[in-house]
């Protein structure tokens, strides 16, 4: 059984987080040659302020783009 952990920022759609868990599950039951049945998939959302690049917050990150 195949288990799936996706990290992503907060703020995506319901729909979004199901179109992205349609395709994974889609293209690791073709890859492993597996049912879909048994791909499991698990979305873990962080605030901005929990998400780090490079040693810095999304928010930082972001801040600092808007300057240049």
């Amino acid at each position: 059984m195949p288990i799936i952990e996706m990290h992503m920022i907060e703020g995506r759609t319901v729909e979004q987080k199901q179109r992205v868990a349609a395709a994974v599950t889609a293209a690791v039951a073709e890859s492993l040659d597996c049912s879909p049945e048994t791909v499991r998939i698990l979305i873990t959302e962080h605030g901005r302020e929990e998400f780090y690049v490079g040693g810095m917050t999304k928010s930082q990150r972001d801040a600092l783009l808007e300057q240049k």
